[in-house]
């Protein structure tokens, strides 16, 4: 009997150094407050205005690369109030269509809506970066899950905005996004 307690005594130890990382170390554990007065202030109301163009990868549950995407997006504020449109390419030829509805009150935090999008995602945006936590629903086309998404994005000087964000199903992330964002130049 003895082994076998030892054997769940190191089980359980390893599950709680592995979980203390994940949520103190890892993608997961970052705040906002993190990067509070760090770099240029990332403004949404700034920062996603007019056409932007985005390219990025999505890593499957194997860290492999399973999608390669670009998106055409339009922001249009009036006020704190904003409509972020997004046409998305993907490397197998299929488009996708979402449109943000944000908010940002005057403490920078953000409210979001979308069709796709469960409730209401909440964020914050603090120093050079935004967070945004919310959940999302698949198309039935790649199986209709809903997922829990951690997104952040990090505003690196002269505008350009790298996105990182981590989807989840029952707490094991499935996939990964990293995109590069940018100002849309125009002819």
């Amino acid at each position: 009997m003895e082994p076998f307690i030892l054997i769940a005594i190191g089980i359980l130890l390893a599950s709680a150094v592995i979980l203390a990382r994940q949520r103190f170390a890892a993608f997961q554990g970052q705040s906002p407050d993190d990067y509070y007065g760090i770099g240029p202030e990332f403004d949404l109301t700034r920062y996603l205005n007019g056409p932007i163009v985005c390219d990025g990868v999505i890593f499957g549950p194997t860290g492999r690369v399973t999608s390669r995407f670009t998106i055409d997006m339009m922001g249009t504020w009036s006020g704190n109030s904003g409509t972020l449109k997004e046409t998305f390419r993907y490397d197998d030829g299929t488009r996708q269509d979402r449109d943000w509805h944000l908010v940002v009150d005057d403490r920078g935090r953000i409210t979001a809506r979308a069709d796709d999008v469960i409730g209401t995602g909440m964020g914050q945006q603090c120093g050079p970066t935004v967070q945004l936590k919310y959940d999302i629903r698949l198309p039935e086309t790649s199986g209709g899950h809903v997922l829990s998404v951690v997104d952040w994005m990090y505003l690196i000087e002269g505008g350009t905005m790298i996105n990182r964000s981590q989807f989840r199903k029952y707490g094991i992330q499935v996939a990964e996004l990293v995109a590069i964002m940018r100002a849309k130049e125009t002819p």
